[in-house]
Protein backbone atom coordinates (compact mmCIF):
# COMPACT_ATOMS: atom_id res chain seq x y z
CA UNK A 1 0.00 0.00 0.00
CA UNK A 2 2.92 2.42 1.10
CA UNK A 3 4.63 1.62 -2.46
CA UNK A 4 1.00 2.43 -4.75
CA UNK A 5 0.77 5.78 -2.50
CA UNK A 6 4.66 6.92 -3.68
CA UNK A 7 3.99 5.90 -7.01
CA UNK A 8 0.79 8.03 -6.80
CA UNK A 9 2.33 10.99 -5.58
CA UNK A 10 5.64 10.36 -7.84
CA UNK A 11 3.59 10.63 -10.64
CA UNK A 12 1.09 13.41 -9.65
CA UNK A 13 4.09 15.69 -8.72
CA UNK A 14 5.98 14.41 -12.18
CA UNK A 15 2.93 15.57 -14.42
CA UNK A 16 2.43 18.37 -12.23
CA UNK A 17 5.92 19.49 -13.14
CA UNK A 18 6.23 20.40 -9.13
CA UNK A 19 9.35 21.00 -7.67
CA UNK A 20 11.94 19.61 -6.11
CA UNK A 21 10.82 18.96 -2.35
CA UNK A 22 13.81 19.78 -0.26
CA UNK A 23 15.68 16.68 0.63
CA UNK A 24 17.42 16.98 4.25
CA UNK A 25 19.66 13.67 3.75
CA UNK A 26 23.32 14.09 2.37
CA UNK A 27 22.86 14.00 -1.38
CA UNK A 28 25.13 11.00 -3.09
CA UNK A 29 27.89 12.19 -4.23
CA UNK A 30 28.89 11.05 -8.29
CA UNK A 31 30.78 8.52 -7.37
CA UNK A 32 28.01 6.50 -5.86
CA UNK A 33 25.24 6.40 -8.59
CA UNK A 34 24.93 5.45 -12.20
CA UNK A 35 24.34 8.64 -14.79
CA UNK A 36 21.29 9.28 -14.90
CA UNK A 37 19.92 9.81 -18.29
CA UNK A 38 17.58 12.80 -19.75
CA UNK A 39 14.72 10.50 -19.39
CA UNK A 40 15.06 9.34 -15.54
CA UNK A 41 16.14 12.27 -14.10
CA UNK A 42 12.52 14.06 -14.10
CA UNK A 43 11.32 10.59 -12.83
CA UNK A 44 13.59 10.40 -9.57
CA UNK A 45 13.55 14.36 -8.66
CA UNK A 46 9.30 13.31 -8.49
CA UNK A 47 10.59 9.68 -6.15
CA UNK A 48 12.79 11.59 -4.22
CA UNK A 49 9.84 14.56 -3.63
CA UNK A 50 7.37 11.90 -3.36
CA UNK A 51 9.16 10.12 -0.43
CA UNK A 52 9.57 13.87 0.81
CA UNK A 53 5.90 13.77 1.13
CA UNK A 54 5.71 10.60 2.37
CA UNK A 55 8.23 11.60 5.20
CA UNK A 56 6.18 14.38 6.31
CA UNK A 57 3.26 11.98 6.82
CA UNK A 58 5.03 9.77 8.67
CA UNK A 59 4.64 6.79 6.31
CA UNK A 60 8.44 6.12 5.34
CA UNK A 61 9.67 6.60 8.35
CA UNK A 62 6.91 4.37 9.91
CA UNK A 63 8.23 1.65 7.06
CA UNK A 64 11.41 1.85 7.96
CA UNK A 65 10.61 1.32 11.38
CA UNK A 66 8.77 -1.66 10.52
CA UNK A 67 11.76 -3.16 8.37
CA UNK A 68 14.10 -2.66 11.25
CA UNK A 69 11.85 -4.48 13.91
CA UNK A 70 11.41 -7.25 11.58
CA UNK A 71 15.11 -7.57 11.30
CA UNK A 72 15.66 -7.22 15.07
CA UNK A 73 13.27 -10.00 15.32
CA UNK A 74 15.09 -12.26 12.89
CA UNK A 75 18.73 -11.59 13.68
CA UNK A 76 18.83 -10.40 17.18
CA UNK A 77 18.76 -13.70 18.56
CA UNK A 78 21.63 -15.16 16.36
CA UNK A 79 24.13 -12.19 17.95
CA UNK A 80 26.22 -13.66 20.48
CA UNK A 81 26.99 -10.63 22.50
CA UNK A 82 26.86 -6.53 21.48
CA UNK A 83 28.06 -3.60 23.75
CA UNK A 84 25.15 -2.05 23.96
CA UNK A 85 21.22 -2.60 24.06
CA UNK A 86 20.93 -0.68 20.88
CA UNK A 87 23.80 -1.74 18.78
CA UNK A 88 21.47 -3.71 16.60
CA UNK A 89 18.39 -1.32 15.88
CA UNK A 90 20.95 1.84 15.20
CA UNK A 91 23.03 -0.59 12.81
CA UNK A 92 19.48 -1.88 11.24
CA UNK A 93 17.71 1.68 10.83
CA UNK A 94 20.90 2.88 9.28
CA UNK A 95 20.64 0.52 6.42
CA UNK A 96 16.91 0.68 5.69
CA UNK A 97 16.99 4.95 6.19
CA UNK A 98 19.70 4.99 3.71
CA UNK A 99 18.24 2.23 1.52
CA UNK A 100 14.62 3.94 1.32
CA UNK A 101 16.98 7.35 0.22
CA UNK A 102 19.24 5.86 -1.99
CA UNK A 103 18.41 2.55 -3.45
CA UNK A 104 20.05 2.65 -6.63
CA UNK A 105 23.21 2.61 -4.90
CA UNK A 106 22.19 -0.34 -2.94
CA UNK A 107 22.84 -2.66 -5.33
CA UNK A 108 23.26 -5.70 -2.93
CA UNK A 109 21.49 -6.64 0.72
CA UNK A 110 24.71 -7.20 2.66
CA UNK A 111 25.20 -4.92 5.99
CA UNK A 112 28.66 -5.71 7.19
CA UNK A 113 28.50 -4.62 11.30
CA UNK A 114 31.39 -3.70 13.77
CA UNK A 115 30.78 -3.34 17.20
CA UNK A 116 33.53 -1.44 18.64
CA UNK A 117 32.26 -1.13 22.05
CA UNK A 118 33.68 -5.04 22.28
CA UNK A 119 37.36 -5.64 22.78
CA UNK A 120 39.41 -6.76 19.97
CA UNK A 121 40.09 -10.39 21.64
CA UNK A 122 36.48 -10.78 21.41
CA UNK A 123 34.86 -11.54 17.83
CA UNK A 124 32.53 -8.23 16.96
CA UNK A 125 32.18 -8.50 12.92
CA UNK A 126 29.36 -9.97 11.45
CA UNK A 127 27.23 -9.88 8.02
CA UNK A 128 23.95 -9.68 7.60
CA UNK A 129 21.71 -10.17 4.68
CA UNK A 130 18.79 -7.96 4.79
CA UNK A 131 16.73 -8.98 2.91
CA UNK A 132 16.70 -12.59 3.62
CA UNK A 133 17.18 -11.64 7.26
CA UNK A 134 20.20 -14.04 7.98
CA UNK A 135 23.50 -14.18 9.15
CA UNK A 136 26.07 -14.63 6.22
CA UNK A 137 29.26 -14.63 8.61
CA UNK A 138 30.13 -14.07 12.31
CA UNK A 139 31.01 -13.36 14.78
CA UNK A 140 34.59 -12.72 14.04
CA UNK A 141 37.42 -10.92 14.92
CA UNK A 142 37.60 -7.36 13.64
CA UNK A 143 40.72 -4.69 13.90
CA UNK A 144 40.08 -1.02 14.68
CA UNK A 145 42.67 1.80 14.65
CA UNK A 146 45.70 2.03 16.49
CA UNK A 147 44.76 5.89 16.81
CA UNK A 148 41.22 5.13 18.54
CA UNK A 149 42.68 3.51 21.70
CA UNK A 150 44.41 4.41 24.61
CA UNK A 151 46.89 1.98 26.22
CA UNK A 152 46.32 -1.30 25.96
CA UNK A 153 42.84 -2.08 27.08
CA UNK A 154 41.87 -3.50 23.34
CA UNK A 155 38.84 -1.08 23.29
CA UNK A 156 38.53 1.68 20.99
CA UNK A 157 37.63 4.94 22.50
CA UNK A 158 38.14 7.97 20.16
CA UNK A 159 37.20 8.21 16.83
CA UNK A 160 38.21 10.52 14.28
CA UNK A 161 37.45 11.61 10.61
CA UNK A 162 41.09 13.31 9.68
CA UNK A 163 43.85 12.31 7.76
CA UNK A 164 46.59 10.89 9.57
CA UNK A 165 44.90 9.95 13.12
CA UNK A 166 44.76 6.95 12.29
CA UNK A 167 41.59 6.72 14.02
CA UNK A 168 38.87 3.96 13.02
CA UNK A 169 35.68 5.93 11.71
CA UNK A 170 32.10 5.60 12.66
CA UNK A 171 28.63 5.34 10.91
CA UNK A 172 27.68 4.45 7.87
CA UNK A 173 29.82 3.62 4.54
CA UNK A 174 29.05 2.59 1.33
CA UNK A 175 31.21 -0.55 -0.23
CA UNK A 176 32.85 0.25 -3.65
CA UNK A 177 35.14 -1.72 -6.04
CA UNK A 178 37.83 -4.15 -4.88
CA UNK A 179 41.87 -3.99 -5.19
CA UNK A 180 45.02 -5.21 -4.55
CA UNK A 181 46.02 -3.69 -0.96
CA UNK A 182 49.47 -3.85 -0.01
CA UNK A 183 49.97 -3.71 3.64
CA UNK A 184 53.14 -3.97 6.34
CA UNK A 185 53.34 -5.59 9.61
CA UNK A 186 56.35 -5.38 11.94
CA UNK A 187 57.91 -3.99 8.88
CA UNK A 188 57.48 -6.85 6.64
CA UNK A 189 54.85 -6.12 3.25
CA UNK A 190 52.17 -8.44 2.88
CA UNK A 191 48.93 -8.39 -0.04
CA UNK A 192 45.40 -8.83 0.40
CA UNK A 193 42.25 -8.27 -1.48
CA UNK A 194 41.09 -4.80 -0.71
CA UNK A 195 37.65 -2.92 -0.68
CA UNK A 196 37.51 0.73 -1.20
CA UNK A 197 34.56 2.48 1.18
CA UNK A 198 32.84 5.87 1.04
CA UNK A 199 31.70 7.49 3.99
CA UNK A 200 27.99 8.21 4.70
CA UNK A 201 27.82 9.98 7.65
CA UNK A 202 28.38 13.48 7.02
CA UNK A 203 31.52 14.55 9.52
CA UNK A 204 31.86 11.22 11.42
CA UNK A 205 33.72 9.66 8.19
CA UNK A 206 33.32 11.62 4.51
CA UNK A 207 37.07 11.73 4.58
CA UNK A 208 37.17 7.28 4.32
CA UNK A 209 37.90 7.38 1.11
CA UNK A 210 41.29 9.96 1.08
CA UNK A 211 42.05 8.46 4.28
CA UNK A 212 42.62 5.33 2.62
CA UNK A 213 40.80 3.57 4.88
CA UNK A 214 39.04 0.54 3.41
CA UNK A 215 38.14 -3.11 4.30
CA UNK A 216 40.92 -6.05 3.87
CA UNK A 217 42.51 -8.86 4.88
CA UNK A 218 45.33 -8.74 7.68
CA UNK A 219 48.18 -11.21 9.50
CA UNK A 220 47.49 -9.86 12.61
CA UNK A 221 43.69 -10.49 12.48
CA UNK A 222 43.03 -14.33 13.58
CA UNK A 223 40.80 -15.92 14.55
CA UNK A 224 42.15 -15.17 18.28
CA UNK A 225 41.80 -11.36 18.24
CA UNK A 226 42.96 -8.40 16.00
CA UNK A 227 45.47 -6.21 16.17
CA UNK A 228 45.77 -2.78 15.59
CA UNK A 229 45.06 -1.28 11.55
CA UNK A 230 45.24 2.53 10.45
CA UNK A 231 41.71 3.01 10.96
CA UNK A 232 40.54 0.06 8.86
CA UNK A 233 37.99 -2.79 9.60
CA UNK A 234 40.44 -5.36 9.15
CA UNK A 235 39.29 -8.98 9.06
CA UNK A 236 41.52 -12.34 8.65
CA UNK A 237 43.22 -13.20 4.89
CA UNK A 238 41.30 -16.13 4.35
CA UNK A 239 38.43 -14.54 5.35
CA UNK A 240 38.89 -11.25 3.26
CA UNK A 241 39.66 -13.57 -0.04
CA UNK A 242 35.93 -14.93 -0.26
CA UNK A 243 34.15 -12.18 1.74
CA UNK A 244 35.23 -8.81 0.19
CA UNK A 245 33.93 -9.54 -3.54
CA UNK A 246 30.50 -10.49 -1.73
CA UNK A 247 30.67 -7.26 -0.18
CA UNK A 248 32.13 -4.68 -3.04
CA UNK A 249 30.24 -2.71 -5.50
CA UNK A 250 27.17 -1.91 -3.22
CA UNK A 251 26.84 -3.15 0.34
CA UNK A 252 26.76 -0.99 3.14
CA UNK A 253 29.31 -0.70 6.28
CA UNK A 254 28.23 0.21 9.64
CA UNK A 255 30.63 0.56 12.57
CA UNK A 256 29.36 0.92 15.98
CA UNK A 257 30.85 1.96 19.22
CA UNK A 258 28.15 3.71 22.20
CA UNK A 259 31.48 5.69 23.55
CA UNK A 260 31.30 8.34 21.22
CA UNK A 261 27.98 10.13 22.18
CA UNK A 262 28.19 12.80 19.86
CA UNK A 263 28.32 10.35 16.88
CA UNK A 264 25.04 8.28 18.77
CA UNK A 265 23.07 11.88 18.77
CA UNK A 266 23.85 12.85 15.37
CA UNK A 267 24.78 10.28 12.45
CA UNK A 268 22.53 11.19 9.53
CA UNK A 269 21.15 7.57 9.22
CA UNK A 270 21.34 5.99 12.50
CA UNK A 271 19.56 8.82 14.59
CA UNK A 272 16.71 8.55 12.19
CA UNK A 273 17.41 11.85 10.05
CA UNK A 274 18.81 10.62 7.25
Amino acid sequence: MRFDLLMMIAAALHLGDAPAVPHTATPASPLLAEPATTDTIPVRRALQAARAVLGGMGIESGAVNSRTQNALNALRGRVSRTSDPDALRLAFRAYYNYKAAHPENVRKPYLYFVDYGLDSRTPRGYVFDMEALRVVDGPFAVAHGRGSELGRTGVPRWFSNREGSHATSLGLFLAQETYAFVGHDSGRPYRSIGMRMTGLSGMFNSTARQRGVVMHGAPYVTRLGAGRSQGCPAVEQNRARWLIPELANGSLVFLFSPLDRDWLRSDPWAAGNG
